[in-house]
């Protein structure tokens, strides 16, 4: 048999045949006429993830969501929201009015509740009424917080509200409590120093309370003992972290010592030199605690600030022995 006739595959490779249209004559007619198209990614495949450094980040077209609580600093992870703030808000006031009514109509007799006058000397002259009611009102306040905050969510209070050891946030800012209470006092005497030649208008109501030795030394107490701790609480524990996640920590900070100083304004007859002094106390405290990340720091500024006006009123009364004459 003749090798050439065997058709059998093995012996001759098959080859494929293709047919040129009518006219057209191939300019290569041993390439293969047919070449494989690329692969195209079809519209309905799942696209690549981008990786870092890629010209055209895939993801940068998707929609932004909204940052996720752990991408925010740990001292700024809050459990409560703008809804809290307006019941926290709502029961502060309730609680205000309610505190001061009833040990009105306790104290006070019925028959001196007809003179606007005699009902001020005499609120003033009884310290539980004139600060009784403030410290009430902050414990209450306190209270509404653990509820909501602590109980109801099972968390730690003190520790959900900013309240931290120094030194927790890794940053350049001193661990030592001394210092922020020293820095304390000499914020205050800058504060005496730039008030000195302001002349508030007559009866102001925090001057009208030193005109009674009992009531002063109340107020005194409450200024040193309570009000740093609670007001630290809910202004730089409770407010400044819900501002800071939605207006950002330079704004928060502004608001914040905004909001402090607006809250004494009653006491000092809204005297606008003085509250903006306290604004301006009020960002350096937030600050302090943005800062460091921990609301003892400014509790620890508070505590020496109030202290030092302490040491004054009662240098300046030589012991609330020498209390200025009642009108």
């Amino acid at each position: 048999m003749n090798p050439q006739d065997d058709h059998s595959p093995a012996a001759e490779p098959q080859r494929t045949v293709t047919e040129n249209p009518p006219g057209k004559v191939s300019s290569a007619p041993d390439a293969p006429a047919y070449s494989e198209p690329q692969e195209t990614q079809s519209p309905l495949a799942t696209p690549a993830i981008g990786l870092p450094g890629d010209p055209i980040d895939l993801a940068a077209s998707a929609p932004a969501a909204w940052p996720s609580k752990k991408s925010l600093p740990a001292d700024l992870q809050v459990s409560w929201s703008w809804l809290h703030l307006v019941a926290f808000t709502l029961f502060g006031v309730f609680s205000f009015a309610m505190v001061q009514v009833g040990l009105m109509l306790y104290y006070l007799p019925p028959n001196s509740l007809r003179n606007q006058a005699e009902i001020e000397r005499m609120v003033l002259s009884k310290p539980m009424l004139a600060v009784g009611t403030m410290v009430i009102w902050y414990g209450l306040l306190l209270l509404f917080l653990y509820v909501t905050l602590a109980v109801f969510q099972n968390a730690p209070f003190w520790r959900s509200l900013g309240w931290r050891k120094l030194g927790w946030k890794e940053n350049r800012w001193p661990k030592n409590p001394w210092l922020y209470l020293g820095s304390g006092c000499v914020l205050s005497l800058l504060v005496f120093a730039a008030t000195a030649k302001m002349q508030p208008p007559e009866n102001v109501p925090i001057e009208e309370l030193f005109k009674y030795k009992d009531t002063a030394m109340m107020f005194m107490a409450m200024a040193v003992l309570v009000a740093p701790l609670v007001e630290e609480t809910v202004f730089r524990g409770y407010l400044y972290p819900l501002f800071a996640k939605s207006f950002g920590v330079a704004t928060s900070v502004a608001i914040t010592g905004i909001l402090f100083g607006l809250m004494h304004g009653v006491q000092l007859g809204w005297t606008w030199g003085l509250v903006t002094v306290l604004v301006v106390v009020g960002i350096v405290f937030t600050f302090v605690r943005a800062r460091t990340g921990s609301v003892f720091a400014s509790f620890l500024l508070h505590l020496g600030y109030n202290s030092m006006i302490a040491v004054f009123t009662i240098l300046g009364t030589e012991g609330f022995s020498k209390i200025p004459p009642t009108h």
